[in-house]
């Protein structure tokens, strides 16, 4: 078994070796170098079928339409290009989001807000469950978005998104739903889910870091203006050459999560049970985040009487996560852990525990024994230093 055992598979996942492969071959003079906007000679129209072939495969993971997937450099850029694109032709606008979002949608409503939007932050329950009772509440004449992750990347949770957005389409509002931690992990159907505008992203998902894309909405049509201007690449929305590679590196990820999605799905349940069993024999063990609405591989777990940084320190084999990997340079307490109703003493006691694709039970059982270990002995030193 390698060492240390990687558990922090909602921060980044390794590129699967399949997608690797793929990707290499539009790297070198003897593969599909060349820029898929050059449509004079054949470099470029086999750099542009490997591009649109790869929209094909991101389109079919989340059912929709080939056309409505815009690329982009990840999921922070398709939330600011989703957010600051659907009201910038709108005058008093009003979003509406969550205090629980990604730092990518919190940060980009902030600004806005700063620049005349106005924006109503729901809180969740202590579950980490945004509900469609607070959403219809926080409707207005003015509302413009509402914008939603549709899995929370600390807690795991999972959002009724079906239902929010059945909601908005018959109030008439934009709705967008951050998926970088869904997609692959739950079943996403934009043929039958009312949602305008989507972000994904390839490193989730066992692609590349540096590549993501939108969704937006075809029928009816959603207009978002653009936030970078150049080449009009993209059908105006977002411009830059598209680099060939790392597209056809999230197409082959996505092909891959939608063939193994089902068996994927109830092995890493499996896993999570076997991980939580294990731990049966700790006793002031916390579960954070709602235990059945949720997907199975993101678990965070609070221990009392234990610092998650003291904590982390005793399992130098595993790579853990105290939250976040967007906030994990600060020593401040997960705001999303404040946000579900945690003390600050509370928070500083968890740690996010994330399994994947090549996540074994023996590693499972490796890091079940290591935490029993390592939280047992930081209890008895804090007992003796009492």
């Amino acid at each position: 078994m390698k060492k240390p055992v990687y558990l922090d598979y909602a921060a980044t996942t390794p590129v699967d070796p399949a997608v690797a492969e793929a990707m290499m071959g539009c790297l070198t003079p003897d593969g599909v170098f060349g820029n898929p906007a050059s449509r004079s000679h054949g470099f470029g129209w086999q750099a542009e079928a490997a591009v649109e072939k790869a929209r094909r495969q991101v389109a079919d993971l989340i059912h929709c339409d080939p056309r409505e997937i815009i690329w982009t450099s990840g999921a922070t850029e398709s939330d600011n290009l989703a957010i600051k694109g659907a009201v910038a032709a709108v005058e008093n606008a009003h979003i509406i989001t969550s205090s629980i979002e990604h730092k990518a949608v919190i940060d980009t409503c902030t600004w806005l807000e700063h620049h005349g939007c106005r924006v109503t932050w729901l809180s969740p329950d202590d579950q980490g469950l945004i509900r469609v009772e607070q959403v219809a509440e926080a409707l207005t004449e003015q509302t413009t978005l509402v914008s939603l992750m549709m899995v929370n990347n600390e807690l795991g949770v999972q959002t009724d998104i079906e239902a929010i957005g059945t909601l908005l389409r018959e109030r008439g509002v934009l709705f967008h739903v951050d998926a970088a931690q869904a997609a692959g992990k739950t079943e996403i159907d934009l043929s039958r889910m009312p949602v305008d505008l989507m972000s994904l992203s390839g490193h989730k998902v066992y692609g590349p870091k540096g590549v993501g894309a939108l969704y937006v909405r075809r029928d009816p049509a959603v207009r978002i203006e653009a936030q970078i201007h150049g080449g009009g690449h993209e059908r105006g929305m977002r411009s830059g050459t598209l680099p060939t590679h790392q597209l056809v590196g999230m197409g082959a990820a996505f092909a891959l999560a939608g063939e193994q999605l089902e068996q994927e799905r109830s092995r890493l349940e499996s896993l999570r049970k076997r991980f939580l069993d294990a731990l049966q024999s700790l006793e002031g063990v916390h579960l954070n985040g709602h235990p059945q609405q949720r997907v199975p591989g993101i678990i965070n777990l609070r221990f009392d009487g234990v610092e998650a940084e003291s904590l982390m320190l005793g399992l130098r084999e595993l790579a853990v996560s105290s939250g976040s990997a967007c906030a994990s340079a600060t020593l401040a307490p997960s705001y999303v852990l404040k946000g579900i109703g945690l003390s600050d003493q509370q928070a500083h006691r968890a740690l996010r525990f994330s399994l994947g694709r090549f996540t074994t039970d023996e590693e499972v059982d490796f890091a079940a024994g290591q935490i029993v270990e390592a939280v047992t002995r930081l209890r008895s030193v804090r007992r003796t230093v009492a």
